[in-house]
């Protein structure tokens, strides 16, 4: 049986978030950091900081966008691909992604055809021609020609693709290209072989190795977890896969545990690495700030996780109706040491659309039943609140509740 609270710690840990967030970090550190977690997701929307960026400076209040920046381009020791969603992933997992691409391109071209219009299968081998011809290109320099030559209008947006956009969209889904680097959030592809150095594009392991990998290294960052949740971590695996793999390592790569649930129903039946069952009395204990953290946050990501662990029901209502939302557009939850505490809506006003300057503006706040608003619950709400100003650059911190 292993307790509520040390399940929450294990989690915490293994997703970085008992870590010193006051610990400088260097390239070195970051890159670990994100290896440790696995991915960052990535995200459009931008309220204050888009999510892998904010990701990020909830563990450490040092980091800075520019040092992710780095990383993918000019030291290329992370790739942007798919895991659940569109994610940066260390560039030594990439012969594991072959699989993920042999899998995608009948899966996506069978989805595509009826998603998306114009035959995009068309301009597979043109799009990637001509990139290997001119080199990086954005979606913005194809979709204003027909193949026959007539004149076309350019896509109106994600919804409304162009051919040539969605082409794009499948040879890097696909592994045929590779996102050199974005301009603001647009994507910039490549060759693979002009983007992922050449150390990290050996032969694929076979498909026993892959899978093996990809459970042992999901169970390794989420601490305790089902054969369903081993297999949503990268989303490379059905459940299917990822239950046989845990039948045929019981007792040697997994063990089956009981875990309570933070609402002290019937604990649930999930599986640990032996390792850390060794040492579950020495699970470091997370920093009693407070910090907000990412609606995309992997902590976050898989709600039913959350409330069985946390107690704390999270829905993101970027996709409700206004008038219909319990909360706002995108609010981030407050994590204060291991607790879920409630919610916080803010947003950052850039000088003149810039990112620096301007106000970061809260709008609402709401705490969890039985959670009271102490002097130094304050305290340490205003002080996250703080950094958070510095990070975005934000010249003042405005309070305006609804």
């Amino acid at each position: 049986m292993i307790s509520n609270r040390v399940a929450r710690r294990l989690l915490l840990a293994a997703q970085g978030l008992a870590d010193d967030p006051t610990r400088r970090l260097d390239p070195a550190r970051l890159l670990d950091l994100i290896e440790r977690m696995g991915f960052v997701q990535l995200d459009s929307i931008k309220t204050v900081e888009r999510a892998h960026h904010h990701i990020l400076f909830s563990r450490n209040q040092s980091y800075r966008c520019e040092q992710l920046d780095r990383l993918i381009g000019p030291e290329a020791v992370l790739f942007e691909n798919w895991t659940h969603d569109a994610a940066i992933i260390p560039a030594r997992f990439y012969p594991f992604w072959h699989h993920r691409f042999a899998r995608d391109r009948d899966r996506l071209a069978e989805r595509w055809r009826k998603w998306r219009r114009e035959g995009f299968e068309d301009y597979l081998a043109q799009v990637r021609a001509r990139i290997g011809r001119e080199g990086p290109l954005m979606a913005r320099d194809f979709g204003t020609e027909r193949k026959d030559g007539e004149r076309k209008k350019k896509s109106g947006g994600w919804w409304d693709w162009h051919p040539e956009k969605t082409a794009l969209e499948y040879l890097w889904r696909t592994g045929a290209l590779a996102v050199a680097r974005r301009e603001g959030f647009q994507k910039v592809y490549d060759l693979p072989e002009r983007v992922i150095p050449k150390r990290h594009r050996g032969r694929p392991p076979s498909r026993a190795a892959f899978i093996d990998w990809t459970c042992r290294s999901a169970l390794v960052r989420l601490g305790v977890a089902t054969a369903g949740e081993l297999a949503a971590f990268w989303g490379a695996l059905t459940p299917a896969e990822a239950g046989a793999w845990c039948a045929a390592q019981q007792d040697r790569a997994v063990t089956r545990v009981l875990v309570e649930s933070a609402d002290g129903t019937k604990p649930r039946a999930t599986f640990a690495a032996p390792e850390v069952l060794d040492r579950l009395d020495e699970v470091p204990k997370p920093p009693p700030r407070i910090r907000a953290l990412s609606p995309f946050d992997p902590v976050i990501r898989d709600r039913a996780r959350l409330e069985r662990l946390f107690g704390f029901r999270y829905r993101i209502e970027v996709f409700v109706p206004a008038a219909q939302r319990q909360y706002g557009y995108y609010v981030f939850p407050l994590l204060e040491g291991e607790r879920f505490i409630g919610r916080i809506d803010m947003t950052h006003d850039g000088r003149n659309g810039s990112r620096d300057g301007g106000v970061l503006k809260v709008t609402g706040l709401w705490l969890e039943p039985q959670v009271a608003m102490t002097r130094g619950r304050e305290h340490k709400l205003r002080a996250e609140l703080k950094r958070i100003q510095k990070f975005v650059g934000a010249a003042t911190l405005e309070f305006a509740p609804r």
